[in-house]
């Protein structure tokens, strides 16, 4: 094939994740048991199906746009950019998107091997190299650990390795990894970190950011905002367990939903994500379409540092306020479900609230006049689909005695305006899916509860009693396994339902279109963006 000449270096991203995803993420069965052997590594790496051409190119359309921030996978944060890097970027161990969330070794020759309670070591696989053909080393992997370790860096993925002391080189192609205690997560868990090579990575930063370097089964060779589209080809050197099928991927970026639909169905592009609810059946006339539950999430938060909503009565009374089943039912005609817990009911550590939030306009009544509250400020998201809740929303408020002041904006604009000043909101109706880093209840707990960026800066509810409660219990829940540690979630759970700085008010599922005759091994997933693992074409 033509190679495709890679593009002069510039900044790129989509609106973070916080802010954008809006697909839901499935997980069935516990990950702590969902380990690969290599023979099943290979098996599922092995074919490519019948029909398969191995010359072939996958196109696809993603709905999430390009905007300033880059790919690299220890600060990216975007629908697209993390979905990019699924195919291009590494760890250790990777989580697959599809399926059941399976960890399986990736760089690492097998799954972490235990040395005792608190010491791991992991081999890399025979003949790795990165995208520009250096070998993959220990030194790589001990400094891609370190930099996403170092508070300078300021990456969102340290939250989720809190748990780790180091990473140690114990010779050239073996590392040892040291935890601060005893932690049931890890093979799981050190998937967040990418390993990348230390010598493209400090040359030029800004121009690794812009196209990084990994070792996965694609590289990219465009991610042009001119051209709209992040285009890939197959890494001939991979070594790992699951080769690239095609070679080469093409991802317009299309958030325009009639643009997008009619792109899969005239064929011109083979797979597309969120597929809007009304266009289901029709879209069904032409391509498979599958809606899968999961973890994905419409959210209200609250500015807990100040009135009205440092009163936690008032926050319970919005939540009361709301008919989510109404909203469901006919803004998404039941492609969602109302939330009974802040993981959804197909997750493994599920466990049902202390406080279910439905209709109870009588109760918000009360508790607005108890307080006083008579009007908010109600910033939200513009999302296409997040557009058909929020105006029932603001009329289920309204419908509860408060004038709503109500604003819109881009996502990114809504986390710049919050970010900038504490007193720029009192509320906040938005999206979110951190499933796409993992599925573990303690990793999804801490993207919001257990970050600086969150509590701090945009619930202003650190330092306050309920929050100090709330991560003791997620420090603890931590350091313990099995019925113990899902007993923790639980009291965790409870606990998000009664002081709910920031709660979900649904769970989305997540609606995938694709063309099965020509996409072999297909598997649509319940996180947001795209998958092709595993996937050929004809």
């Amino acid at each position: 094939m033509t190679k495709i000449p890679v593009p002069t270096t510039s900044r790129r991203s989509l609106f973070a994740l916080a802010g954008v995803m809006g697909t839901a993420a499935a997980f069935t069965g516990t990950l702590s048991a969902c380990g690969t052997t290599p023979s099943q590594r290979a098996s599922a790496g092995a074919s490519s199906g019948a029909g398969a051409n191995a010359n072939g190119t996958i196109r696809a359309a993603i709905s999430y746009e390009l905007g300033t921030n880059g790919f690299d996978p220890m600060t990216t944060s975007s629908a697209l950019t993390v979905a990019a890097n699924w195919h291009t970027m590494e760890g250790l161990t990777e989580i697959l998107p599809s399926g059941n969330r399976d960890v399986f070794a990736a760089l690492g020759k097998d799954l972490p091997k235990k040395v005792d309670d608190v010491t791991y070591e992991v081999t890399l696989r025979d003949g790795a190299v990165f995208h520009n053909n250096s070998p993959v080393t220990a030194d790589d992997v001990v400094y891609s650990f370190t930099r996403v370790l170092d508070p300078a860096n300021k990456s969102l993925y340290a939250q989720f390795i809190t748990f780790l002391d180091k990473v140690e080189k114990k010779d050239d192609k073996t590392v040892t990894i040291r935890l601060k205690y005893a932690f049931s997560l890890v093979a799981e868990r050190i998937a967040v970190v990418k390993i990348v090579p230390k010598a493209a990575a400090t040359a030029d930063p800004k121009a690794f950011d812009a196209n990084p370097v990994g070792t996965g089964p694609y590289k990219m060779t465009d991610n042009s905002a001119t051209s709209k589209q992040v285009v890939f080809e197959k890494f001939a050197a991979y070594t790992g367990p699951r080769p690239a099928k095609a070679a080469s991927m093409i991802w317009k970026v299309m958030p325009d939903d009639a643009t997008r639909l009619n792109a899969l169905t005239s064929k011109a592009v083979q797979a597309v994500d969120l597929i809007p609810d009304l266009s289901i059946e029709s879209v069904k006339a032409s391509a498979t379409v599958e809606s899968m539950q999961g973890f994905a999430l419409l959210f209200a938060m609250f500015n807990c540092g100040s009135a009205p909503f440092d009163n936690v009565k008032n926050r319970q009374g919005f939540l009361w306020a709301l008919d989510m089943a109404n909203i469901v039912k006919t803004a998404y005609l039941g492609n969602a479900t109302p939330s009974s817990s802040f993981v959804q009911e197909t997750h493994p550590s599920y466990q049902k609230a202390k406080n279910v939030y439905s209709l109870d306009v009588a109760k918000a009544k009360a508790l607005f006049a108890e307080t006083g509250l008579k009007s908010i400020r109600l910033l939200c998201t513009d999302h296409a689909w997040v557009q058909k809740a929020t105006p029932i929303i603001k009329s289920n408020l309204e419908a509860a005695g408060l004038t709503v002041d109500f604003t819109q904006k881009k996502s990114s604009d809504v986390y710049t305006t919050i970010d900038a000043s504490p007193n720029a909101f009192d509320a906040v109706i938005a999206p979110g899916d951190p499933s796409v880093f993992g599925s573990d209840a303690d990793l999804l707990l801490r993207w919001w509860y257990g970050n600086d960026t969150w509590t701090n800066k945009r619930m202003h509810w650190k330092g306050q009693d309920s929050c100090t409660q709330m991560q003791a219990l997620l420090d603890k829940a931590t350091k313990a396994s099995g019925a113990e540690q899902k007993a923790l979630w639980g009291q965790v759970f409870d606990l998000a339902s009664e002081v709910v700085p920031m709660y979900p008010l649904f769970h989305r599922k997540s609606t995938t279109g694709y063309d099965g005759k020509t996409l072999i091994g297909f598997k649509p997933i319940a996180v947001t963006g795209l998958s092709f693992m595993d996937t050929a074409t004809s």
